[in-house]
């Protein structure tokens, strides 16, 4: 059994195999997600699991060096722009429109939708490295 706090196996296993600067999205459970990309459907009922509780869980292996977020995430939805904030500290950021955002899920290993139904509870994670 994993020793680590992330159960998930889909998310491991993308995890484990990303390199440098591969991105994962996290969404909201309206995020389209387009259907050349990976996606790990965590939706249960609204709002389980939580954009912040499933970003928490794949902060915990993931290493992080930039995250991309919609400029209206900001402007929208303040609260949830500001525990992204707590969460992720002096990590750079990318703003970027929604449909930008949208169009850069294309390029993601993966796309993991949770149940959240925070309006534009949405981000993509570049990964760092550990050296």
């Amino acid at each position: 059994m994993r020793k680590t706090t992330l159960l998930n196996s889909e998310i491991s296993e993308v995890i484990s195999k990303m390199g440098h600067t591969d991105m994962l999205a996290i969404g909201d459970c309206g995020l389209p997600i387009p259907n050349e990309t990976r996606r790990i459907d965590l939706a249960l009922i609204k709002n389980l699991p939580t954009f912040i509780d499933t970003l928490k869980a794949v902060l915990e292996e993931l290493q992080v060096e930039e995250i991309i977020l919609a400029t209206e995430t900001r402007e929208v939805s303040p609260k949830l722009y500001e525990e992204i904030n707590n969460l992720l500290g002096d990590k750079k950021v990318t703003f970027v429109s929604h449909e930008q955002l949208k169009v850069n899920l294309k390029k993601c290993k993966a796309v993991v939708r949770t149940g959240e139904q925070t309006p534009y509870a949405n981000i993509i994670l570049k990964s760092g490295v550990v050296f």
